[in-house]
């Protein structure tokens, strides 16, 4: 890439006053595929929505995994710069106030939020994680989220985000200093629509 803002993304102008949403996918996903959330969360927001660079047999991610459930922290790590880096130039060309974005992720959308707020903790305002794992196998960066707040909305009968990913990662943000809301449902690896009206007023409730 010769920019930043050459990474894939959508781009949706919102009313002025309301703080812009950052749309991460799933694997697999793209850009285009947490679009239809706005009109549930947020409808007068801007909106950002991201493409993961990252291929695993072809389908988009946000970083690289060594084996189902295993991350590569490294890549982790070079991926959240990577996404910083194209957060700063998309505020600036959409004139967007720098570290503004309330993260809305799904999977592997979820846990590269999270790891973006551990790791570069001016870069969002909060975030919104669905079906989230522990992004950091022995604890995530030091980081200061003191006014940062996050919801995570888990499935009760998720394989892969455990009823232990869901309280360590809890724990995790809160010893940070975030106030952290749970939501969960009792699905599985999955986003359950029934708690999108209260993902909207959590929403409404906490931005900035």
């Amino acid at each position: 890439m010769s920019t930043p803002l050459e990474r894939p993304h959508v781009w949706l102008p919102g009313s002025p006053g309301h703080p812009p949403l950052l749309l991460l996918h799933g694997t697999g996903g793209d850009e285009h595929d947490l679009l239809p959330l706005r009109e549930q969360l947020a409808p007068q927001a801007p909106v950002l929505s991201v493409r993961g660079t990252v291929l695993e047999n072809g389908m988009p991610r946000f970083f690289r995994r060594l084996c189902e459930g295993v991350f590569d922290e490294d890549d982790l790590r070079h991926q959240v710069e990577e996404l910083a880096t194209f957060l700063r130039a998309a505020e600036q060309h959409y004139d967007v106030a720098p570290g503004a974005w309330t993260a809305v992720g799904f999977s592997n959308g979820a846990n590269i939020a999270s790891a973006l707020l551990f790791g570069r903790p001016d870069s969002l305002a909060g975030a919104i994680v669905l079906a989230a794992m522990v992004p950091y196998r022995d604890g995530p960066p030091h980081a200061d989220l003191i006014g940062r707040n996050v919801l995570i909305s888990n499935g009760r009968r998720d394989p892969m985000a455990t009823a232990e990913h869901t309280s360590t990662l809890a724990e995790q943000f809160r010893t940070a200093g975030a106030e952290v809301t749970l939501l969960p449902h009792d699905g599985g690896h999955t986003l359950d629509p029934r708690l999108l009206p209260r993902m909207a007023d959590w929403l409404a409730r906490t931005r900035p």
